[in-house]
């Protein structure tokens, strides 16, 4: 135990260590805002500064930056309603409400403490039950990847206000665009309609950008006379009274975002949207509706999408198996240092394993740090007018949709997402399962493909397959009960 502590302290110890992870949490924080520079495009770029670097050094910055740029989404989701990445599409249905309400501040301290505590749980579960937990995530078979992205899809009806048709169409329409491009295993055309841009698909990031951000930028223009809202930031730090009463759903969707995040291929963007699910269903007498500013629906979200960064290393570090688009990129790092991460890390390396553990702890207490302050001139955002805000939106959009692939079909992708998304929000239609939809495609996509091909085209199989693991089993009956929640005889009585 003394020598794990030990380990564990060099990230803390070292004052090189300690400064780069505390630079790397500060620059995580602000890239993580911008809407299109991603986390995975700023570890990405800094693994080719990184090669003369001692190991600690690199995973000590990397680390920094992962666990703030996670959190970094949600400022811009909360005061502008651009999601500065996809684990923030979630936070941005409370958060900006919150912010038209005036209180930004105290949306932004609660989303910070909240994500701080989803960061301890989900490094908490790297520490003590990666092993474990690593070796549940492997036995989940393609068929199951199936059930979950159709479970999140069933999300469609929490995203989707009062009207689950609008919903649906919304969802069913990210799907289409999801699929656009060549077939992963095929390699066959579909939706590219012979344009060859086409054939590598449409960016999420680039529809995230227009439906969110170019879309309300247009919408603020039937608002140009409103006065700006004056927000209230004589507390940033929420109370611990606040606190207490959502730690229990904190915790929960902390568990959400661990075990979403353990599961190679999906991270905390889908671990955000089922969170936010989750506390739609348990809570009770929320704050306000959600959708309009309810405290649950910051809560959720920006707990689990934090504590799946935990979760995501664990069957990178255990498995050599990456849980998100980030740690792909971070086993690249960790090879290029001459580190082997899977079952024989823990064996050959176990010095490693702490100092990751360490790394993130201390990061995370960098993020407290940094994301309580400088509040104060990122709310100047909503209190300018609205004639200096639309052009900074839409400046930031067109900036952040060329930013993801230095490409100008990107940023038309946006705009014309954005005269969507425009037209959507005006006739009331709900445009977050859009982003639900091109998120999932690719993974409801390939599973199918892989469980159908694993039972040789033979479906009645397939369908008893669904049944027949207590995995698939448990996840089967979720997607049961929860169309069940949906028939008309269960609302009467739920309301009754």
């Amino acid at each position: 135990m003394a020598d794990i502590l030990a380990q564990i302290g060099v990230a803390w110890l070292d004052p090189s260590l300690l400064l780069l992870t505390a630079l790397g949490t500060a620059a995580g924080v602000y890239i993580g805002a911008i809407p299109g520079l991603s986390v995975t495009m700023a570890v990405s770029i800094l693994i080719s500064f990184t090669f003369t670097w001692r190991a600690e050094e690199a995973l000590a910055l990397i680390a920094g930056i992962y666990m703030g740029g996670v959190y970094g989404g949600a400022r811009s989701a909360i005061l502008l309603n651009i999601p500065g990445g996809p684990a923030a599409v979630a936070t941005a249905l409370d958060g900006y409400p919150l912010a038209q309400r005036g209180e930004a501040g105290a949306a932004i301290g609660l989303a910070t403490v909240m994500s701080v505590i989803g960061g301890f749980a989900g490094i908490l579960v790297l520490a003590l039950a990666a092993p474990w937990v690593s070796e549940v995530a492997l036995r989940f078979q393609p068929r199951d990847y199936l059930l979950i992205s159709i479970l999140g899809i069933l999300l469609v009806a929490s995203l989707s206000g009062p009207s689950l048709a609008k919903g649906v169409f919304a969802g069913a329409l990210g799907l289409i665009v999801g699929t656009v491009g060549l077939d992963p295993l095929t390699a066959q055309e579909r939706f590219t309609f012979g344009v060859v841009d086409l054939w590598a698909g449409i960016s999420p990031i680039a529809v995230m950008i227009g439906v969110f951000g170019i879309a309300e930028a247009l919408v603020q223009l039937h608002h140009l006379d409103t006065q700006p809202i004056r927000q209230k930031l004589e507390r940033i730090l929420p109370s611990w009274r606040l606190v207490r009463r959502h730690l229990p759903l904190s915790l929960q969707s902390a568990g959400i975002g661990v075990g979403v995040g353990a599961l190679p291929g999906t991270g905390g963007d889908i671990a955000s949207l089922f969170a936010y699910d989750h506390a739609k269903r348990v809570t009770r007498n929320p704050s306000r509706p959600f959708g309009q500013g309810a405290y649950e629906g910051l809560v959720a979200p920006e707990t689990a999408n934090n504590a799946a960064v935990g979760g995501a290393f664990i069957p990178m570090l255990t498995l050599g198996i990456p849980g998100d688009a980030v740690t792909a990129v971070i086993i690249g790092a960790l090879f290029i240092q001459g580190l082997n991460p899977g079952p024989m890390l823990m064996v050959e390396n176990a010095h490693v394993f702490w100092f990751v553990v360490g790394s993130l702890l201390l990061a995370n207490c960098c993020v407290l740090l940094f994301g309580l302050t400088g509040v104060r001139v990122f709310t100047w955002l909503v209190r300018c007018p609205r004639s200096v805000l639309i052009p900074l939106i839409l400046l930031l959009s067109v900036v952040g949709a060329y930013a993801i692939g230095n490409a100008l079909t990107d940023v038309y992708w946006a705009l014309a997402f954005g005269l969507l998304g425009y037209f959507m929000k005006m006739y009331r239609y709900p445009v977050a399962p859009i982003i639900l939809g091109v998120i999932l495609a690719p993974l409801m996509d390939q599973n199918w493909r892989r469980a159908i091909i694993s039972v040789r085209d033979d479906v009645p199989r397939l369908l008893a397959d669904l049944v027949s693991t207590p995995i698939s089993f448990t996840l089967t009956a979720a997607i049961v009960l929860v169309l069940a929640a949906k028939l008309p005889w269960h609302r009467r009585r739920h309301h009754q």
